[in-house]
C-alpha cells in the first residue's frame, strides 16, 4: 500500500519542483551592480560614477565579471585630478575585469600571477597592454593589482564585498590602479567622428557604406549635437546584406542607412524602461520608418515587421551620442516586404475530377498555416528561419556546475518527499 502512494506524492511535488526550476532559469546571471554596491555606503561615490559614465549598464548585461571597487576615500583622490568625464570613465573601466575572481580564486592563482582583460580594453580606447591587469598572489596572504606596462604594485585586496558564483563578483581594492593613458584626454561625443569610431569597433562596412551616401552621412553626424543613437549592424551581417543592398534605388538607400539612427540620445538603461514604437533618421510624415524597442531582462531587442534585431554590444554611450551594436540588419516595411507563399499551380480538369473529395479542403488549411503568415520569420525576406532561432531566443545562459547543483538539489528533494 505505501509504494502505490508513492507515485501520488511525486504527482503533488511536481508542480513545486517545476516553480523552483523557474527560479532557478529566471535568476541564473541576473545581476544589478548599482543595488549590490547601493548596500554599502563606503562605496557611494564609486557607485555613483558607475551609473554617471554609464559603465553600470554595461556591466549588467556581461554574465562573467568582477568589478575592483574602491572607497569613497580612493574614489576623492581620483576626483582631485579633475578629469573630463570621458577619461574617468576609461579609468574606471580598467577596474572591471571580464573574468570571475573571488578572494579564494585571488588566493589560488596558478603560478602565482594572472593578466585579466579589462572592460577598458574592450572598448577598443587601450593600445597595446595597457588595457590588462596584473593580479599577482604576494608573500603573507596579499593580492596586489597594477596595469600590464606598470612595474609597481601600488594596490592591493581589501576583502570581497559580494557576488553571484561564476557570475559577478564585487571586491574591494586599496587604491585606484594608476594609467596615463587611461586618463589621458580623450575627446567628448560631439567631437567624435561617427564612421572614424564605427569603423575602429566592428562596423566598418556599415560605416564605409554610410560614407558613399553624403546625404545620409551628413545626416547622421549633423545630428550628433543635438542627440543621437546609432544602432550599427556588426562587419558579417552587413557584409553579407549588401547585395540586397546594391538593389535599392539611391533613395531607399539613403532611408536605410538612415534607419538606424534615432534623433534622440537613449542610454542603454532609457532603452530597457522606455519600450515602445520609436521614430528613426528616416521618418517623414507618412512614412514611418519606425521600429519598437523591447527588452526581455537585461536583452534589448529592435522589431521591425520584417525582422527582430538584438543589441550585442555598445560602442559609445555618452550624452548626447550613443552607438550600440546590433547582430541583425534592420529591415522597415517601407522598403522590405515580406514574401507572400508562393501557390499552387491549378491542378489540370483531368486531375481535379481524378483527386479525392476531401483534398482541396486539406489544400485550403495548409495555405492558412501560420508558416505562410507575411510577418513570419519564415516569411522574412534575407533570413535564415533557423539563425533567427537561434538569435532571437535569448535564452538564459547558466553554467554546467549551477544545473548539476540545481539537479543534486532536486533530486534529494524528491528523495526526501518519498
Amino acid at each position: 500500500m505505501q509504494l502505490r502512494q508513492y507515485p501520488a506524492r511525486v504527482a503533488r511535488t511536481l508542480p513545486f519542483l517545476l516553480l523552483l526550476v523557474l527560479a532557478f532559469f529566471a535568476t541564473a546571471h541576473a545581476h544589478n551592480i548599482t543595488r549590490i554596491l547601493a548596500k554599502f555606503p563606503e562605496f557611494s561615490t564609486f557607485n555613483h560614477y558607475l551609473t554617471v559614465t554609464h559603465l553600470a549598464g554595461e556591466i549588467n548585461r556581461r554574465t562573467t565579471i568582477t568589478v575592483c571597487a574602491v572607497d569613497n576615500a580612493a574614489m576623492s583622490s581620483l576626483l582631485a585630478k579633475h578629469l573630463p568625464l570621458y577619461s574617468l570613465k576609461n579609468v574606471l573601466s580598467l577596474h572591471i575585469l571580464l573574468d570571475y575572481f573571488d578572494a579564494k580564486k585571488l588566493h589560488q592563482i596558478t603560478n602565482g600571477t594572472a593578466l585579466a582583460a579589462t572592460l577598458f580594453q574592450a572598448t577598443g580606447s587601450a593600445p597595446g597592454s595597457t588595457g590588462f591587469v596584473n593580479i599577482t598572489d604576494l608573500k603573507g596572504g596579499k593580492v596586489g593589482f597594477a596595469p600590464e606596462n606598470s612595474e609597481l604594485i601600488d594596490a592591493y585586496f581589501v576583502k570581497g564585498v559580494e557576488g553571484i558564483k561564476y557570475n559577478i563578483s564585487v571586491i574591494q581594492i586599496s587604491k585606484i590602479l594608476p594609467s596615463e593613458v587611461a586618463a589621458a584626454p580623450t575627446p567628448g561625443p560631439a567631437a567624435v567622428n561617427l564612421t572614424s569610431a564605427m569603423s575602429a569597433h566592428g562596423c566598418k562596412v556599415f560605416a564605409d557604406t554610410l560614407l558613399t551616401i553624403p546625404d545620409a552621412e551628413k545626416t547622421f553626424q549633423d545630428g550628433v549635437d543635438g542627440g543621437m543613437t546609432v544602432f550599427c549592424p556588426v562587419d558579417d551581417v552587413f557584409k553579407a546584406f549588401l547585395p540586397k543592398y546594391k538593389n535599392l534605388t539611391a533613395g531607399g538607400k539613403t532611408s536605410l542607412l538612415e534607419y538606424h539612427g534615432v534623433p534622440v540620445y537613449q542610454s542603454m538603461a532609457t532603452l530597457k524602461s522606455n519600450n515602445g514604437v520609436m521614430n528613426t533618421l528616416a521618418t517623414d510624415g507618412a512614412k514611418k520608418f519606425d521600429f519598437t524597442v523591447q527588452n526581455d531582462g537585461e536583452d534589448v531587442t529592435l522589431q521591425t515587421k520584417i525582422v527582430t534585431a538584438k543589441i550585442t554590444g555598445t560602442l559609445l554611450d555618452e550624452d548626447p551620442l550613443a552607438i550600440y551594436t546590433i547582430n541583425k540588419v534592420l529591415l522597415p516595411k517601407e522598403l522590405f516586404k515580406a514574401e507572400a507563399p508562393t501557390p499552387a499551380p491549378a491542378p489540370s480538369p483531368d486531375e481535379a475530377a481524378d483527386a479525392p473529395k476531401g483534398s482541396k479542403k486539406k489544400k485550403k488549411k495548409a495555405a492558412s498555416s501560420p508558416a505562410d503568415s507575411a510577418d513570419s520569420p519564415a516569411a522574412s525576406p534575407d533570413e535564415d528561419p533557423a539563425d533567427q532561432t537561434a538569435d532571437e531566443n535569448g535564452a538564459v545562459r547558466f553554467d554546467g556546475k549551477g544545473f548539476g547543483s540545481l539537479v543534486l538539489c532536486v533530486c534529494l528533494l524528491v528523495v526526501t518527499v518519498l
